[in-house]
């Protein structure tokens, strides 16, 4: 099985490249799907979560307060670091396991969506990598358009490389700026 690695900034288009990979059937897993399901009532990461940011970052029915604990860990790298020690350890536990899930499945090409894929150190599991980028002013546009504040947008990209790090460490670049059939066709390149 070829296994994939897709990453990019924040607004760089993964989901909709997620998205055009699905429709080729080609199989793909989300970390950020993973990231949230590892944080739902009940679960050991969210009860150490709550154990480190505090009872603050709980809603009433038991639920992680994101905007909260978004606000405090990317204005806090030391915080930001705590959270991501409890995170990423079960979400690349998660991955992995669905990698194995679609070798034993016979599966000839798979690709694991993750954001901080290079941040993480997690490239050597991937026969390839790929970087979704687009100009700054489109991913800050993209991001005032989610509703993000400028201040928010900031803290955001400083929390993960810059485009241009993922940019030289992939094996393949696909350029988001155009429509979606611009980006289906370099991934139709690629695949």
């Amino acid at each position: 099985m070829k296994l994939c690695g897709l990453t990019g900034g924040i607004g760089t288009g993964k989901s909709a490249a997620e998205n055009l990979l699905r429709q080729r059937g080609v199989p793909v897993a989300d970390t950020d799907q993973f990231a949230r399901q590892i944080v739902e009532p009940g679960r050991p990461a969210l009860r150490e979560i709550q154990a480190i940011f505090g009872n603050e970052i709980i809603d009433p029915d038991g639920r992680l307060c994101r905007q909260e604990l978004a606000r405090r860990v990317f204005s806090d790298t030391v915080a930001r670091r705590k959270l991501e020690a409890i995170l990423h350890p079960p979400i690349r536990k998660l991955w992995m396991e669905q990698v194995q899930t679609w070798r034993i499945g016979g599966k000839p090409l798979a690709v694991v969506v993750i954001p901080l894929l290079f941040e993480t150190n997690a490239e050597s599991q991937f026969d390839a990598t790929i970087c979704l980028a687009c100009s700054p002013a489109s991913q800050r546009r993209r991001l005032l358009d989610r509703g993000w504040s400028p201040a928010e947008i900031n803290l955001r990209l400083a929390a993960q490389w810059p485009v241009e790090m993922k940019m030289a460490r992939a094996h393949f670049v696909v350029w988001t700026e155009g429509g979606l059939d611009l980006l289906s066709n370099q991934l139709d390149r690629i695949l």
